[in-house]
C-alpha cells in the first residue's frame, strides 16, 4: 500500500502545539474588526516616494497598535497571582517572520522592543533584517537563537513542556523578557481572503491581521469603494473589563483609519 507518505514536521512546530494547548485555557475576549486603511496606504505610498528610507504597512500598523496600548496600558498587563496586575512601561510586540529552515517554511519570532517609541523606519528595518537573517535547523521557535534549554525542549515529554509555559505565565517578568506582552500575526501576504482568522495566544493581547480587500463603505453619506483590513483582536478578560476594552478598540480604530502617525 503506497498511496500515502509520512512527513516529519520541523522541531519548531512542537512549541507551536504547546502554545496552542496553553492558549486555549486563556480567557480571551475576541473581536472581529474592519478598519478602513485607504488613507493610511495612500499616505505610506506618498511618503515612500519622497523618502529614501521606506516604511511598510505592517510596521506602521505595529507602531500604531503599540502607541494605542501605551495609552491603555492595562490591555497589555499580565495577571500576577490572584488579584494583582503587572503593567510594564514598554510595549514589546512579538511577531512571526516566516523563514525557510531546511526544506520547510517555519515562523521565527521577532520581538520589537519599545514599539511605542521606536520609529516606523526602525520597525521596518528590524522586520526586513529578520527575514534576511540566516537560520539553521538547530534554531528553535521559542525566542531568538536556541540556548541549551531550548535545544532539549523538543525531547521533553508533553506535560513538562506545557508546565514550562504555565510557569512562564505565572512569572510575568520572565514571560515579558522572553516574548513581550503583545502578539501580532499576519496572514495578509498569503492572498486576498475576505475573512478573519482567530489565533490562539498566551499573550495578554493578540492581533491577527488578515487581508486588505476592497469593500463598499458609507463615507459622508456616499457609498464608496474603500480598502478594508480585516483584523481580529484577542484581549485577556482576566486583566481588563469590557468597557475599557471597548474604549481601547475605539481609539485604535480612529488612529488606524485617520493614519495619525504617518
Amino acid at each position: 500500500m503506497k498511496n500515502y507518505k509520512v512527513k516529519t514536521f520541523p522541531d519548531s512546530r512542537i512549541a507551536s502545539i504547546d502554545i496552542g494547548e496553553i492558549g486555549k485555557q486563556k480567557h480571551h475576549v475576541s473581536a472581529l474588526l474592519e478598519f478602513d486603511v485607504t488613507n493610511a496606504r495612500k499616505k505610506i505610498k506618498e511618503r515612500n516616494r519622497e523618502n529614501e528610507q521606506k516604511i511598510s504597512f505592517t510596521a506602521w500598523l505595529i507602531s500604531t497598535i503599540a502607541q494605542t496600548i501605551k495609552k491603555h496600558e492595562t490591555v497589555g498587563a499580565f495577571r500576577l497571582g490572584k488579584s494583582k496586575l503587572m503593567i510594564f512601561d514598554d510595549v514589546n510586540i512579538s511577531l512571526a517572520v516566516e523563514k525557510t529552515v531546511g526544506k520547510e517554511k517555519v515562523p521565527i519570532p521577532l520581538v520589537i522592543e519599545k514599539a511605542q517609541e521606536v520609529s516606523i523606519v526602525s520597525i521596518t528595518s528590524q522586520i526586513n533584517d529578520a527575514k534576511n537573517k540566516g537560520i539553521t535547523e538547530k534554531d528553535m521557535v521559542l525566542q531568538k537563537k536556541a540556548g541549551k534549554a531550548e535545544r532539549i525542549y523538543r525531547f521533553l515529554p508533553g506535560f513538562i513542556r506545557r508546565w514550562f509555559w504555565k510557569y512562564l505565565l505565572k512569572h510575568p517578568k520572565l514571560a515579558y523578557k522572553k516574548m513581550g506582552n503583545v502578539a501580532f500575526t499576519s496572514l495578509g501576504m498569503v492572498g486576498k481572503i475576505n475573512a478573519w482568522f482567530l489565533p490562539i495566544s498566551v499573550h495578554p493581547v493578540c492581533f491577527g491581521a488578515s487581508s486588505i480587500v476592497k469593500k463598499p463603505r458609507v463615507l459622508d453619506d456616499e457609498i464608496l469603494i474603500r480598502e478594508i483590513l480585516n483584523m481580529s483582536v484577542l484581549i485577556d478578560h482576566d486583566v481588563i473589563d469590557g468597557a475599557p476594552m471597548a474604549r481601547f478598540v475605539n481609539e485604535l480604530s480612529i488612529s488606524i483609519e485617520k493614519a495619525i502617525n504617518i
